[in-house]
């Protein structure tokens, strides 16, 4: 299998989403340029976090219309796994691969510590790994994590399980005070309908070793890396 890891302007969380699933797990991993237009070869497709372009407009706007985004849409479009962390995520937000957007957090300051985030569904190529109901120490680092959708889309989210993560107590509990950014239903993390693209605002690359404080964020690249094996034995 093949990972590729998309590097924008302004990128700064590439070499660590590199580091996870290269150095960590052994998979075969490298970056794609943002102009690039060619992802043959690769099983699956990261979108770091970081401040693409500056964050100009709104985060995510300008990245939307790098010459790698109309790649990573027609990967999308074929079902190849995409992957979106923060940056990322608001990025997927602005191409319309998942629905929804982002506003500023609810205090409108930086916020950057360790949060946890609820398993709401594990038959993802994302959460396989894991548990419905297993609580993951993950940590966040951003400005605009306030999801926020209509009310028809946050019904669909639900009646689709398309809520993958969501924000909560260390005990899992949903609470007003473990949500960091405000974010509707305390949303962490979505899937596509698909369940083929995945965004969410926590930042599992930096959970994959002890000396980071937590490996809960191996479970998500764990799930990358089972999904894609049964895939290729499925396939062979």
């Amino acid at each position: 299998m093949r990972f590729g890891v998309v590097v924008f302007p302004g990128s700064n969380c590439d070499h660590d989403a590199r580091h996870a699933v290269g150095n960590v797990l052994g998979q075969p991993a490298e970056f794609i340029w943002h102009q690039s237009e060619d992802l043959a070869g690769f099983d699956a497709v990261i979108l770091p976090g970081g401040f693409s372009y500056g964050d100009y407009l709104r985060t995510g706007a300008i990245a939307r219309f790098s010459p790698v985004m109309r790649a990573v849409e027609r990967f999308a479009r074929r079902g190849g796994l995409v992957l979106g962390i923060c940056n990322g995520f608001q990025i997927l937000l602005e191409a319309g691969l998942l629905p929804g957007a982002m506003l500023r957090n609810r205090g409108l300051r930086f916020v950057c510590r360790d949060v946890w985030i609820r398993v709401e569904s594990a038959d993802t190529p994302f959460t396989c790994a894991g548990q419905v109901g297993q609580v993951l120490r993950v940590p966040i680092a951003h400005s605009d994590g306030n999801y926020t959708a209509e009310p028809e889309t946050l019904r669909d989210l639900e009646r689709n399980r398309q809520i993958v993560f969501r924000y909560t107590t260390p005990e899992g509990r949903v609470e007003p005070a473990a949500n960091p950014n405000g974010s509707m239903e305390s949303i962490a993390g979505i899937v596509s309908r698909e369940r083929n693209v995945l965004g969410m605002m926590p930042h599992p690359e930096r959970a994959v070793e002890a000396m980071l404080g937590s490996t809960d964020g191996l479970v998500v690249f764990r799930s990358l890396v089972e999904s894609l094996t049964r895939q290729a034995r499925a396939t062979a």
